[in-house]
């Protein structure tokens, strides 16, 4: 395997090896094409690889270098990009066969303007079947293994974006992020990664599964090694130049992260939702998060977080307002993952069978189960207009508890359990409800490394009841060394507070012993 040292280097440090000289785009981008031709056969992150044009765009950017013409700090810098992000010329397929030989015919904003930076683009990364499920699996290129133990997932749906981070095989990129999508996939390879605030950099172009849902709209954002390299990839992506090319973005800048300080913030913590219990590793990791903020003398304090049950269960019944036609006929006849006709076999269900399936399963003790098989399908009109109205007032109603409470940020687990067993997200959707949380409040959420599984922490402290309970306690066992990560969250448009948490978190030298670091092997 290969062992070349540019590997380890983020985003910032490959800019600045550059900028002195010490280093050439075009060998930086080889090591990098190298890495992935050793990681791609068994652990699979790539859709597509741009090995020729990479060069080329290496070569370009080393050729401005010597004439001084240096495009922006990710000029000759390479990186990769989630399938679902459109650049001209590659495909747009979503995991779905249908949709195979979809050409793009330009960029996305975000690519454009990455393009125009002088970004070199590696390749493309996998994702869920139309990016509606926490793993990176699909008929089309196969599944994603997670570099840390490859019978565990990466996590979904930019997944295959986390994974060649943490394997090495990329310093960074962008994925999208409606449910977790760019959150969960860190929290399971031990990486770092950022939704912002919807609309705050361009969703322009982006491929969707469901266009036109807009209860809850998605969101792209940077995905690395290291906070630094999401501040860099924001500062060159940023909301004026966005603002410039998509009406919907508003031309207000993102403050620095380094002006703030940690010292006069106020953060909440919780360690699970009510939902479903978080795993031993996972609660411990934020509260090892708190004692890190505590130490940089940041005010922590215990936080309740109001209406966990009523956000999942309003997030999911928007979601599948449609009766999934509009997921179905898109995938028309086409292979269908596991994961993926679970989900459209239930919402597609007529309602009286699914309030009769609901009843029976509260009966014997699945409330949770029965609850959400109640909420999913087909709505109405008006009763779309309802949850809609309902998701607006979850919103005002949680920013206004953190006004009352004084609060900049707070941190909790970013799914219940560490990294899933392929096939887990089958029947545990509600494991990523600590994510889904803040896609319907549009808050914008990190997740950033914190420790590791433990041996004494991969059996619960208490007997499971319900079936997430029962599915939680097999994805812990044989975790022991999985990451485990923190999600900070912060109030819209404070994506600088959220930043700066995560520095703290990140350098933090009471984590310095059990922070994960993937060995470069």
């Amino acid at each position: 395997m290969a062992t070349d040292p540019i590997l380890t280097k983020g985003l910032v440090d490959i800019s600045r090896h550059l900028t002195k000289g010490e280093l050439s785009s075009v060998d930086v981008t080889r090591a990098f094409l190298a890495r992935i031709a050793e990681v791609q056969p068994t652990l699979r992150p790539m859709t597509r690889v741009f090995a020729k044009e990479a060069l080329a765009m290496a070569e370009a950017a080393d050729q401005r270098r010597r004439r001084g013409a240096r495009l922006s700090p990710l000029d000759g810098v390479p990186m990769t990009l989630k399938e679902s992000i459109p650049t001209e010329g590659s495909e747009v397929t979503l995991g779905m066969p249908r949709r195979k030989g979809a050409i793009a015919s330009k960029d996305a904003v975000v690519a454009h303007i990455l393009r125009e930076a002088g970004a070199v683009f590696l390749g493309k990364t996998n994702l869920s079947q139309a990016m509606l499920f926490h793993e990176s699996r699909n008929p089309l290129f196969g599944t994603t293994l997670n570099p840390w133990d490859p019978a565990r997932t990466p996590g979904g749906s930019s997944g295959g974006e986390a994974a060649a981070i943490a394997a090495y095989a990329s310093p960074g990129g962008f994925g999208t992020d409606i449910g977790g999508s760019i959150r969960v996939p860190a929290h399971f390879t031990g990486t770092v990664g950022l939704k912002p605030t919807v609309d705050r950099i361009s969703n322009l172009g982006l491929g969707a599964a469901i266009p036109g849902q807009e209860v809850i709209r998605g969101q792209i954002g940077p995905m690395a090694r290291f906070t630094r390299d999401l501040v860099l990839l924001l500062d060159v992506v940023s909301p004026k130049r966005c603002a410039a090319l998509d009406p919907r973005v508003p031309a207000l800048p993102i403050g620095d992260p380094d002006e703030i300080d940690p010292q006069k913030l106020t953060v909440g913590f919780f360690v699970d939702d009510g939902v479903v219990r978080s795993s031993r590793a996972v609660a411990r990791a934020v509260l090892r998060a708190k004692d890190a903020l505590v130490d940089a003398g940041v005010t922590v304090i215990p936080y309740d977080p109001p209406h966990t049950e009523e956000i999942l269960f309003t997030y999911l019944g928007a979601l599948s307002s449609d009766g999934a036609k509009t997921v179905a006929a898109a995938l028309d006849e086409d292979d269908v993952d596991p994961a993926l006709s679970l989900l459209l076999t239930l919402v597609k269900l007529p309602r009286a069978a699914r309030k009769a399936a609901a009843l029976s399963l509260a009966v014997v003790g699945e409330r949770v189960a029965g609850r959400m098989l109640e909420v999913i399908g087909e709505k109405s009109v008006a009763e779309l207009w309802a949850l809609t109205r309902r998701a607006r007032e979850l919103q005002a109603e949680v920013f206004s508890t953190w006004r009352h409470l004084r609060l900049d940020a707070v941190i909790c687990p970013p799914h219940a359990t560490p990294a899933l067993p392929h096939g887990a997200s089958r029947d545990f959707t509600v494991g990523g409800a600590l994510s889904m949380r803040y896609n319907l409040l549009d808050f914008p959420a990190g997740v950033v490394p914190v420790t590791r599984v433990r041996d004494d922490e991969t059996t619960p402290e208490s007997p499971a009841r319900e079936r997430h309970e029962r599915r939680a306690a097999r994805v812990d066992l044989g975790s022991a060394g999985l990451p485990v990560g923190v999600q900070v969250v912060a109030p819209p448009r404070r994506e600088d507070i959220v930043l700066r948490l995560m520095q703290v978190i990140e350098s933090s030298p009471i984590l310095d012993d059990e922070r994960p670091q993937f060995p470069l092997r």
